[in-house]
C-alpha cells in the first residue's frame, strides 16, 4: 500500500514538473519553444521505456506502471502544448495525435492488465491539461481522452476508468456552457460548445451501452451515462433567445434517451438491445428532464400546464400498459408539475371570483382542465394495474376524487367564461355542482350494484360517492346559494335534488334487497 501511495505521488509530482517545463519556463523565458517541447517528449519517452523495463522485473509492477503512466500522460500534455500554446499543429491534427497517445497508453494498460495504469494516464492528462490551456480547444482534448478509453470497456471490467474518462470532460464542458448562458458569446462559439456537449453525451451513451450489454450488473456505467448527459441538458440555455433551436436540441436529446429507456420495456426490443433496467431508469430520468425543457421552451405560462399534462398522459399510459413503476413515477411527477402550474392560473381564488375568472380563464384553461381530468382517470387505471400500488387504493381514490372535482369545476367555469356569455361564470358553477352530484350518483350506483360480488371495491365506491355527495351539497348551500341567481340557481337546486331522490330510492331498495337474501344457506325471513 505504501509503495502504491508513493508511486501515485511520484506520478503527480513528475507531471507537475512537465507542466512547469512547458508553461513556466515559457513565461520566464527559459530555453526556447523547441527545446522545451523536445525535452518534454524525450523525457516522456524515457519514462515509458524505463517503465517497460522495470515492469518485467520481480516486484517491479507498481514502479513500472507509475513510470509508464507518467511518461504517457506527459507525452499527452506535450501534444496539448504544441497545439494550444505554440500552435505548431492544426487543431484537428493535434487532436488526432493526442488520441493516438491516449490509445497507446490504454493499449499498454490492457496488455499489462492494469486498470491503475489506464486511470493514471487519463487523470494525469485530464487534470493538468487546464493548466496548459483554458480555451475551447481544451474540451476537444478531454473528449479525445474520453473516446480513446471506450474500446477498453468492451473487454475489461474497469469501473474506475469509466469514471476517470467521463467526469473530466463533463466537469470542463459545464462551466463553458454556463459562461455562454451568462455571457452570451457569438453564435460560432455556442455552436462549438453544443458540438462538444453532443460529443460528450454520444461517447458516454456509446460507452455505457458497450459495457452494460456485456456486463448487465455494471451500475457505474449507467451512472456515467447520466453524468455524460448533463452538458446537453444545459445546452438549450445557450439558445434562450432562439426558442426553436433550444426546443430542437432538448427534443432530440429526449427522443434518444427515451428510446433507450423504452427498449427495455418492449419485449422484442429488449431481447435485441439488452439494456438492463438500471440503465433504462437513468436514461428515462435524463430524457424526462430534457422533455421538461421542451415543454417549458415551446409554451407560455397559460399553455404550460397542458403540455405537462400531455406528457403525464403518455407516461401513465405506458406505465399502465407495461406495468412499470418507474414510468408511473415519472408520469406522476409531470402530473404534479402540471397541477401546480394549473393552480397558478386557475386557483381557488380565481374560480371563486367572477372578476378574476373573466380576467384569467381562457380556452387554454379549458384545455388544461380537460387534460387534468384525463390524467386523473388514467392515473386511477394505472394504479390498479400496478401491483405495488394496490395496497394504497383508498388513498388513490381520495386524491383522484379531489383532483377530479377541482378539474370539473375549472373546466365548466372556464368554458362558461370562454364563451363570452354574460352569465357564463354562474352557469359554469351551476354545471359544476350538477356534475359533482352526477359523479356521486354514478359512484353510488356502481357500489350498490357490486356490493354483493366485490365488497372492497363496492365499499370504496360507496364511500367516495357519499363524500362527493356531501361536497356537492356543501358547494350548493355555501357557495352557489350566495353566488348564483335567478334560473341558474333554481336549475342547480332542482338537478341536485332530483339526483338525491334517485340515489336515496336506489340506496333504500338495495339494502332492502340485501336484507331479503338468504343467510347462511337458509330461507329468507318473512314478516
Amino acid at each position: 500500500m505504501i509503495s502504491r501511495i508513493l508511486a501515485v505521488a511520484g506520478v503527480g509530482v513528475t507531471l507537475i514538473g512537465v507542466v512547469m517545463l512547458l508553461v513556466l519556463a515559457a513565461q520566464a523565458g527559459f530555453f526556447g519553444p523547441v527545446p522545451r517541447v523536445v525535452a518534454g517528449a524525450m523525457f516522456s519517452a524515457a519514462l515509458v521505456a524505463a517503465g517497460m523495463r522495470v515492469f518485467g522485473r520481480a516486484g517491479g509492477r507498481v514502479g513500472g506502471i507509475a513510470l509508464a503512466a507518467t511518461g504517457i500522460a506527459g507525452a499527452y500534455l506535450d501534444v496539448v502544448a504544441v497545439t494550444a500554446i505554440y500552435h505548431w499543429l492544426h487543431p484537428v491534427i493535434g487532436f488526432a495525435v493526442a488520441f493516438g497517445v491516449a490509445a497507446l497508453g490504454v493499449a499498454l494498460a490492457m496488455r499489462w492488465q492494469s486498470q491503475p495504469l489506464a486511470v493514471l494516464v487519463v487523470l494525469g492528462a485530464a487534470v493538468l491539461s487546464p493548466v496548459l490551456t483554458t480555451e475551447l480547444v481544451l474540451l476537444a482534448f478531454l473528449i479525445a481522452l474520453q473516446t480513446a478509453c471506450v474500446p477498453v470497456q468492451m473487454v475489461r471490467d474497469w469501473p474506475y476508468l469509466q469514471v476517470a474518462r467521463t467526469l473530466p470532460a463533463v466537469l470542463a464542458t459545464c462551466p463553458f456552457i454556463a459562461g455562454a448562458i451568462i455571457g452570451g458569446p457569438s453564435t460560432g462559439h455556442r455552436s462549438m460548445l453544443l458540438l462538444a456537449a453532443v460529443a460528450v453525451a454520444a461517447v458516454g451513451l456509446a460507452g455505457t451501452v458497450v459495457v452494460v450489454r456485456r456486463k448487465p450488473s455494471d451500475l457505474t456505467a449507467s451512472l456515467m451515462l447520466g453524468a455524460a448527459t448533463v452538458p446537453m441538458l444545459f445546452a438549450p440555455g445557450m439558445f434562450d433567445a432562439d426558442r426553436p433551436i433550444a426546443a430542437t436540441i432538448a427534443g432530440l436529446l429526449a427522443a434518444v434517451l427515451l428510446a433507450v429507456a423504452a427498449s427495455a420495456l418492449v419485449p422484442k426490443l429488449a431481447a435485441v438491445a439488452r439494456i438492463p433496467s438500471h440503465t433504462a431508469v437513468v436514461a428515462a430520468v435524463a430524457g424526462s428532464l430534457a422533455l421538461l425543457e421542451v415543454c417549458v421552451t415551446v409554451t407560455d405560462s397559460r399553455t404550460l400546464p397542458a403540455a405537462w399534462f400531455l406528457a403525464a398522459l403518455g407516461y401513465l399510459g405506458v406505465a399502465g400498459q407495461r406495468r412499470s413503476a418507474v414510468t408511473a413515477g415519472l408520469g406522476a411527477a409531470f402530473a404534479t408539475l402540471g397541477g401546480l402550474a394549473f393552480l397558478t392560473i386557475a386557483g381557488p381564488e380565481v374560480l371563486a371570483s367572477q372578476r378574476l375568472s373573466q380576467k384569467n380563464l381562457t380556452v387554454s384553461t379549458v384545455l388544461g382542465a380537460v387534460l387534468a381530468l384525463a390524467v386523473v382517470a388514467l392515473a386511477v387505471w394505472c394504479a390498479r394495474r400496478l401491483p405495488s400500488l394496490r395496497s394504497t387504493a383508498e388513498l388513490h381514490w381520495i386524491v383522484a376524487s379531489v383532483a377530479g372535482l377541482y378539474s370539473v369545476t375549472a373546466a365548466t367555469v372556464s368554458i362558461g367564461v370562454a364563451t363570452g356569455v354574460d352569465d357564463g361564470f354562474v352557469i359554469g358553477h351551476s354545471a359544476a355542482t350538477i356534475l359533482w352530484m352526477a359523479g356521486a350518483t354514478a359512484a353510488l350506483f356502481y357500489g350498490l350494484r357490486n356490493i354483493g360480488t366485490a365488497s372492497a371495491v363496492a365499499k370504496l365506491a360507496l364511500g367516495s360517492g357519499l363524500l362527493v355527495t356531501a361536497a356537492a351539497l356543501a358547494k350548493l348551500f355555501l357557495f352557489d346559494l350566495a353566488t348564483l341567481d335567478g334560473l341558474v340557481r333554481v336549475a342547480a337546486f332542482l338537478a341536485v335534488g332530483v339526483l338525491l331522490l334517485v340515489v336515496g330510492t336506489r340506496y333504500a331498495r338495495a339494502f332492502a334487497e340485501a336484507g331479503a337474501q338468504p343467510r347462511d344457506g337458509g330461507e329468507a325471513r318473512t314478516g
